[in-house]
């Protein structure tokens, strides 16, 4: 009987015990949730996966900015005239993009491809001068040398429209989190020759206190570059297999940054101008001022967008994608090609630089027109980017 009773103490002790800790831990749950609950947009940066935050009843204010008719009619547009500048969101508040959207209507070429690189797309965050994103349109959102497809990522998503007639409505969106403390400017301006008539959405939360936004928080930036045509080198050698890059000098630049930050991904679009395979080249990421060779090699361009040897066929997933293959009059690989390649799930942090690059052709013995456009978040703004090239140097490439 007293072994019993001394049992049953110690069973009565251990369930107290028990529930005092699970107490004490439901406690700390609900305080480190009422505190992530303070943070908006970067508690989905601080907890891991992506559906699950909804769950999550955090504290800010849903808003959106877009192009519908304040008259109450259904001109449900904006119209940019030529030279003409034209401000999407103006927030003086801290707050989140989490969604931005456009979409056109429109039958003329002309028209469309102005849209995709006559009309310039401009992030301003944090009060600077200074832009963070300064792309063209349509490369922003992954049109490839004018020409759009179909994509279906998870930071990128392009839809065809109701009707038959392949380029006549898109629409695009962006799914990138645009984080700002003290405001956030966007705009679009019109550097081409035609109107440009433009739809468009811009969802983002609002919070009523700048510290909802962590230091750790990143700034979303984006760069476009090209090279027409890319310095071909050649080789001494009896088979081009045998051609060597030892160095990554003459590869082509995606982009070349200072700052601490996170590499997220790419576009990327050639026109290429051989009947043949083009895509030997491999990338090389540069960290910190690394020397070669550096951190990240690859083995070849198919490889960077998850495709198999060669791709001939069009293809688009989550995280990579040959979204746009032309095969020009038949002949494989001739023509435009656009890929992705997005770090959702692996950015590659650096701290101080990264010089992001890739091959064209195995050891650069390829010369194409290549254009790109790189994303990434660092802290603060990064005022030393390169500015836009002018429209001159930005013509789509029917050649």
């Amino acid at each position: 009987m007293k072994g019993t009773l001394v049992m049953k103490n110690r069973f009565s002790r251990s369930v107290l015990c028990l529930i005092t800790a699970l107490l004490i831990c439901s406690g700390l749950t609900e305080a480190r949730e009422k505190k992530s609950s303070m943070q908006g947009c970067p508690v989905a940066m601080e907890k891991s996966g992506l559906a699950s935050q909804l769950c999550f009843l955090r504290d800010f204010k849903s808003k959106r900015s877009s192009s519908w008719d304040q008259s109450g009619k259904n001109k449900d547009w904006i119209e940019i005239a030529p030279g003409q500048k034209y401000t999407l969101l103006a927030e003086m508040n801290p707050g989140c993009i989490k969604h931005f959207y456009w979409a056109y209507v429109e039958r003329n070429d002309d028209i469309r491809l102005n849209m995709f690189r006559g009309v310039v797309l401009r992030a301003f965050w944090d009060n600077s001068g200074k832009p963070s994103i300064e792309v063209p349109l349509g490369d922003f959102f992954g049109v490839s040398n004018g020409m759009i497809r179909s994509i279906k990522s998870l930071a990128f998503t392009t839809n065809s429209g109701l009707y038959d007639e392949a380029q006549f409505s898109w629409g695009f969106n962006c799914y990138l989190a645009m984080p700002f403390a003290s405001g956030a400017i966007i705009e679009l301006e019109n550097q081409g020759e035609h109107e440009a008539k433009i739809w468009f959405h811009i969802d983002y939360e609002l919070y009523d206190l700048p510290s909802a936004i962590p230091p750790a928080a990143g700034r979303l930036h984006a760069v476009w570059n090209r090279e027409d045509p890319t310095q071909k080198i050649t080789h001494d050698v009896n088979d081009w297999k045998d051609a060597v890059n030892a160095s990554g000098k003459h590869n082509y630049t995606i982009a070349d940054i200072e700052g601490d930050g996170q590499f997220v991904g790419y576009f990327f679009t050639i026109v290429n101008r051989e009947r043949q395979w083009w895509g030997e080249g491999d990338d090389m990421v540069f960290i910190d001022g690394e020397k070669y060779p550096p951190s990240i090699h690859g083995t070849g361009t198919e490889e960077i967008f998850g495709g198999g040897a060669c791709p001939v066929n069009e293809y688009t997933g989550p995280y990579t994608g040959f979204h746009c293959i032309e095969n020009r009059s038949d002949y494989r690989w001739y023509g435009t090609t656009g890929a992705y390649r997005f770090y959702l799930a692996d950015p590659l942090r650096f701290r101080k630089s990264i010089r992001v690059t890739l091959e064209h052709g195995h050891a650069n013995d390829k010369a194409n027109d290549y254009s790109t456009v790189a994303f990434w978040y660092q802290k603060g703004v990064n005022k030393s980017l390169p500015p836009l090239a002018p429209l001159s140097k930005r013509q789509i490439n029917f050649k």
